[in-house]
C-alpha cells in the first residue's frame, strides 16, 4: 500500500492535538489585564510548551522516517495508530500535570504517556524494517538505535525519581526532549549521502 494516506492521517492527527492543547491555555479572566495575573497560569504554560516540542518531535522524525520507506501494510497502519493513540493522550497529562503545578502523580502519568510513545514509535520503526527488509535504507539508517534506548531507561529513570521528587523528572523529560530535538541525523546522513549510520 502507499505511504502517503497513512502520513497525511497522521499529519491531521498531530495537527488536532497541537489545537487541543493550546485551547487549554485560558486567559487570566476579566478585568485581569496587569501582566501579574499571567503569573499562576506559567506552570500551564510551561506545561503546554514542553508538550509542544514533544509532538513537534514526534512530527518531525515520523516524517523523517516516513521519507526513508516506500510503502506501508496493515500491520504498519495499526502500529501507526498505536503511536498516534498515545500521542492524543499528550494533551489530557499535559492539562493535569500543569494545572497542578507539577505535583507528583500528573507529573508520573505524563512520564507514563511519553514512555509508552516512544515505545509505540519503536514498534512502528520494527514494522516498517520488518516490512522493507534489514538491508533497506530505513534500517540502515536506524541501526541499533541506541538513541531509542536510551530515551525509554531516562523515561523509566525519571518516573522512579519523580515518586520521590516529580522536578527531577520533569528535568530528565527535557533532558530526553533535548536529545530528540534535531530530527534524527542518521536517516538524513542515509539518504542524502548514502553513509551508513554510526
Amino acid at each position: 500500500m502507499h505511504k502517503g494516506r497513512l502520513e497525511a492521517f497522521s499529519d491531521g492527527v498531530i495537527a488536532i492535538i497541537i489545537t487541543i492543547m493550546v485551547l487549554e491555555l485560558k486567559v487570566p479572566g476579566e478585568h485581569k489585564d496587569d501582566i501579574r495575573d499571567i503569573v499562576p497560569l506559567l506552570p500551564v504554560f510551561m506545561s503546554y510548551l514542553l508538550s509542544f516540542v514533544y509532538v513537534g518531535i514526534y512530527w518531525n522524525n515520523h516524517h523523517h522516517m516516513m521519507q526513508a520507506v516506500k510503502s506501508v501494510n496493515g500491520a504498519i497502519l495499526w502500529a501507526n495508530m498505536h503511536l498516534l493513540f498515545w500521542l492524543s493522550m499528550i494533551p489530557f497529562v499535559t492539562s493535569w500535570m500543569g494545572e497542578n503545578h507539577f505535583s507528583k502523580w500528573p507529573v508520573i502519568l505524563y512520564g507514563l504517556v511519553l514512555i509508552m510513545n516512544a515505545i509505540a514509535y519503536s514498534i512502528l520503526v520494527i514494522m516498517l524494517i520488518r516490512h522493507h527488509g534489514h538491508e533497506s535504507l530505513l534500517a540502515k539508517a536506524i541501526g541499533a538505535d541506541w538513541k531509542g534506548k536510551l530515551s525509554i531507561a531516562i523515561y523509566a529513570t525519571a518516573i522512579m525519581l519523580s515518586f520521590l521528587n516529580p522536578w527531577l523528572g520533569v528535568l530528565l523529560y527535557a533532558v530526553v526532549a533535548v536529545i530528540w530535538f534535531v530530527p534524527d541525523s542518521r536517516i538524513e546522513r542515509t539518504i542524502v549521502h548514502g553513509e551508513h549510520p554510526e
